[in-house]
């Protein structure tokens, strides 16, 4: 008995996960407003590793673009993701980020936390 239900599991964990055939529906997709936010970040994200690769670059060009990247960040992790494609979206993003071991602020915790709260 305990095969089988293992067994049915894995068969239904295996179809979630299977692509799916057909165009994913609206609230699938996320919102151009999450789109942005995500875009602003991944080209503050390049300036920033501009500024600290460059040679004559200075402590304040440094320092803008660090505050720039991180400002960017923290707006997608406070970003109130209602619907289930800005969720996957917003999820996916943000475990690439942490992945390369950069989303380790409080602010970046308190933002996400913040952001699932309802606002009724």
């Amino acid at each position: 008995m305990l095969f089988h239900s293992s067994s049915a599991v894995v068969a239904s964990t295996v179809a979630a996960a299977a692509p799916a055939t057909e165009p994913p529906r609206p609230e699938q997709e996320p919102s151009s407003e999450l789109r942005a936010l995500i875009e602003a970040h991944k080209t503050k994200y390049v300036v920033f590793g501009k500024a600290i690769h460059e040679m004559g670059g200075s402590s304040r060009d440094y320092d803008r673009a660090s505050r720039a990247e991180e400002k960017a960040l923290l707006a997608i992790c406070a970003y109130p993701a209602v619907r289930e494609g800005d969720r996957w979206a917003k999820a996916r993003y943000l475990l690439e980020i942490e992945a390369r071991g950069e989303l380790d602020l409080p602010e970046h915790m308190q933002a996400l936390l913040r952001s699932t709260m309802w606002k009724g």
